[in-house]
C-alpha cells in the first residue's frame, strides 16, 4: 500500500525569525521526511538568524529531514549562498 505523506509546513515571520526557526527545530522529529519553511515575509537575515539556520540544518541532517525554503527573497538567498548554507536547503517559489 502506497500512502502519500504530507510535509510539515511552518511560516517564518520576518519579525521573529529566530524563535520561528527554533520552533521548527523542535518540531523536526514529527516531520516525516520533509519540512517546508515559508520565508515569504523574511526580507533579510542577521547573524543570530544565520546561527539558528545552521542549527536547524544540522538537526535536519541528524533527523534525515529535507528542508525546503519557500518564497525566499534574493537577498536572503545570497546571504545563504555566501555563508555556504544554500546547499543544505532546497528552494521553491
Amino acid at each position: 500500500m502506497n500512502m502519500a505523506t504530507i510535509a510539515m509546513q511552518l511560516r517564518i515571520k520576518g519579525e521573529r525569525i529566530v524563535p520561528d526557526l527554533e520552533e521548527a527545530c523542535e518540531r523536526l522529529h514529527s516531520a516525516e521526511g520533509e519540512m517546508i519553511l515559508d520565508f515569504s515575509s523574511v526580507r533579510q537575515i542577521d547573524a543570530s538568524a544565520m546561527r539558528a539556520m545552521e542549527r536547524l540544518a544540522a538537526a535536519a541532517d541528524d533527523n534525515s529531514t529535507k528542508l525546503v525554503l519557500r518564497g525566499t527573497s534574493i537577498n536572503v538567498y545570497k546571504v545563504l549562498k555566501l555563508m555556504k548554507l544554500a546547499p543544505r536547503f532546497s528552494f521553491a517559489n
